[in-house]
């Protein structure tokens, strides 16, 4: 297309194939979340041992995780919505499966092939809006749509779960991704249109082992660390090892090859370096302290793990609500100014859940959580639609999966880091709060979590339980201080960084 020439608008058939993009988003996120509450349902019918439990909650994230750069070189090379379409078909017959396995292990084995299925959409479903949408405006808007169907699907999670087991057994929250994905397979082939990179080499099969050496091994140290905090978990930094010597390889393979899985030029673009640094930050606070939220409303709170569920909604529709509004200001203001002062307003909501701990106000943690989102969204939004248009239209999908490598990453690293940092404050804070008399035994059990500390409180007196949890509960609420403080200097470092190098991109 000539430069001078206005980029062609899309059409009702652009925006019904958006729809129907957004479908696997949706199930992809909620995927994420909805498993949570059947847990203890499995745990009774298949009897996991405690290693083969954590398994079925992690492996869908490593492999989502491990196999998004592959996949999404894969669909630059194959064709994007071949693979959507092919990993639509193993994530409906995956879920129909597990939802009847009758073992830990097939359990597991399916909640891997969702995890490769999984890796297949956020960089397909991208890299088609990059090629459906040219007009930079409606495709901002698309993107906000997209981003939206990932902040529904994973809001939604918990509630569907909820409502799912109260009349029907664990596996029917697997059999809710069936029916969508059977949508996307009859509709999809007539309303996408595919694209893929016509000088495309070989998938360089070496690059993919050092990619899955690199991401896979790095993922799980940090859970192990978000576990047993830093001190504890000595198994983490051998493979935290392998996974930083196995990405430094990875680096070097990439800037030896014609075809790379992962193009380094990339990140020579300052559009494309701002993003990704806005995003990865972002995902590292959001994550960091949502681990702590989810805690506070049920043991502080008191809610239920539904109820916990519905107070996270306001959060989750404010999201939605800045990713649409988001294209809509960045046609007023310049895009570098929305997403800087987006984080700024994002760092405001970390300080009302700074106080939402100081005052165990759940408005205020309501308030903090949708100001948060809301500030939040133009980062996902635009930062997304940066990196897509910083890449060659080929290459789209190769950019895409850096992105969510990068948020998979950063939440890793925020769920760790926050979670050690959060165990540290707790027991440090719990030591100067322990009420006089508390056996040695209880002393110890309740410096552990802040659940444990309220069984240990149900079997003491009644006074010096309630002392107890009175301790526990504002040692917990200075975490929460220490956490939100921290995550509002993350991003407004965020929106430092990005205001830099994008004024080098707009001058």
């Amino acid at each position: 297309m000539n430069e001078t020439q206005t980029p062609a608008r899309a059409g009702p058939r652009e925006w019904t194939g958006l729809a129907v993009i957004a479908l696997p988003c949706f199930v992809y996120a909620m995927d994420m979340t909805v498993l949570n509450l059947a847990l203890p349902a499995i745990s009774r019918e298949l009897r996991p041992t405690a290693s083969q439990l954590l398994w079925i909650i992690d492996i869908y994230g490593f492999l989502v995780a491990g196999f998004l750069i592959t996949m999404g070189t894969l669909g630059d090379r194959i064709g994007r919505r071949k693979l959507l379409l092919i990993g639509a078909v193993a994530f409906a017959a995956a879920s129909l499966v597990a939802a009847f396995s009758t073992s830990p292990q097939m359990l597991i084995a399916m909640r891997a092939l969702l995890g490769l299925a999984g890796a297949t959409v956020a960089p397909s479903t991208m890299s088609l809006i990059r090629n459906m949408f040219h007009d930079e405006h409606q495709r901002q808007f698309a993107i906000g749509v997209w981003i939206a169907s990932f902040s529904l699907g994973a809001a939604i999670g918990p509630l569907v779960g909820g409502a799912l087991l109260e009349f029907f057994w664990w596996g029917s929250v697997f059999l809710v991704a069936v029916p969508v994905m059977v949508l996307l397979l009859l509709v999809g082939p007539k309303l996408l249109p595919e694209y893929k990179d016509p000088n495309a080499g070989r998938i360089d099969l070496a690059s993919v082992a050092l990619c899955l050496a690199a991401v896979l091994p790095t993922v799980y140290g940090f859970k192990q660390i978000a576990e047993h905090g830093f001190a504890g978990a000595q198994a983490a930094w051998p493979w935290l090892a392998v996974g930083v010597l196995c990405g430094v390889f990875f680096v070097r393979r990439q800037n030896r090859l014609d075809y790379p899985l992962l193009d380094m030029s990339l990140f020579r673009s300052a559009a494309f370096s701002a993003a990704i640094t806005a995003y990865g930050l972002s995902a590292l606070a959001m994550f960091g302290v949502f681990i702590f939220i989810s805690q506070y409303l049920q043991l502080v709170q008191g809610l239920s793990p539904l109820q916990a569920g519905i107070a996270t909604v306001p959060g989750a529709l404010g999201f939605v609500a800045g990713s649409m509004f988001t294209p809509r200001l960045a046609r007023h203001v310049a895009p570098a100014t929305v997403l800087v002062w987006g984080l700024v307003a994002a760092a405001a909501g970390f300080g009302f859940i700074f106080f939402s701990g100081a005052q165990h106000g759940l408005a205020w943690l309501i308030v903090g959580n949708v100001v948060m989102s809301l500030g939040m969204a133009p980062v996902f939004t635009l930062g997304n639609e940066m990196i897509i248009t910083a890449a060659p239209p080929e290459r789209a999908g190769a950019a895409s999966a850096v992105a969510e490598t990068a948020a998979e990453f950063s939440g890793a690293m925020g769920i760790a880091f926050f979670g050690s940092l959060g165990t540290l404050v707790y027991r440090t804070a719990l030591a100067d709060l322990l009420p006089p008399g508390l056996p040695a035994d209880a002393a110890a059990t309740a410096a552990t979590t802040l659940g444990a500390a309220m069984a240990a409180a149900q079997a003491l007196p009644e006074a010096l339980g309630q002392a107890l949890l009175s301790g526990a509960t504002e040692a917990f609420d200075r975490v929460m201080q220490v956490n939100a403080i921290i995550g509002g200097a993350i991003v407004l470092a965020a929106s430092a960084m990005a205001a830099r190098i994008l004024r080098r991109r707009e001058g």
